[in-house]
């Protein structure tokens, strides 16, 4: 068979150092699930940071958890949880060659990060209404724990933020498959993009099912 032959039966979403769409999508799982690894270290980090200066700082985290808003926290699980099931059923919809309930489906689980988003907005609105952002205007009450408290609402916004930071990434990336999807890009043969991006969505959630007990929950006091 001539080689012009053979280039006329590859897919045209086959890259040229692949021998098929199989081995192509094993290889992308291999680097996603190597790039989530990447990232349960960086917020592993964190985590061990927070672990440290909570039982360090034992009475200054107690004191601090009365300002977490445990029912937004709350509504954003549920929103985050059904993300991750309209996500699952977007990349079903995707294996079965299904465009419209795909695009439909990636255009509620964008709509529920952007709730969630907008329910964190308002929670950092009211830190900073209540000056425990920290900086040059940090006000707290109780001054025997107030040097101790900015540091627990450092760690706070830096864990937080840098999870909504990943939401805004997850949301671009969802924004592209909707378009690509749109443009009848996916098929029951190759649907890549969507499974990938919905293993990164999948692991944003799970961080946030540890970020919400870990800072709204445990030793909450009202």
């Amino acid at each position: 068979m001539a080689e012009s032959d053979v280039a006329l039966q590859r897919p045209s979403e086959l890259r040229h150092h692949f021998d098929d769409v199989v081995q192509q999508r094993e290889a992308s799982t291999l680097g996603m699930w190597a790039f989530l690894a990447t990232e349960v270290l960086f917020f592993g980090g964190m985590f061990c940071a927070y672990t440290i200066y909570r039982s360090a700082y034992h009475g200054a985290f107690e004191s601090t958890s009365q300002f977490m808003n445990v029912t937004i926290g709350g509504i954003n699980t549920g929103v985050l949880i059904c993300s991750s099931l309209t996500m699952a059923l977007a990349v079903r919809a995707a294996q079965l060659g299904q465009k419209k309930p795909l695009i439909w489906l990636l255009i509620l689980t964008l709509v529920l990060g952007g709730v969630f988003l907008g329910l964190k907005g308002v929670e950092y609105h009211e830190k900073y209404v209540e000056h425990h952002v920290p900086g040059p205007g940090f006000r707290y009450a109780e001054a025997q724990y107030a040097h101790q408290a900015e540091l627990l609402f450092f760690l706070y916004f830096a864990m937080t933020g840098l999870h909504a930071l990943h939401m805004i990434v997850g949301a671009g990336l969802i924004t592209t498959l909707i378009v690509m999807a749109a443009r009848n890009r996916f098929s029951a043969g190759w649907y890549t993009p969507v499974d990938m991006i919905g293993l990164y969505w999948h692991f944003v959630d799970i961080v946030w099912i540890f970020l919400f007990p870990l800072l709204y929950l445990i030793g909450h006091t009202k």
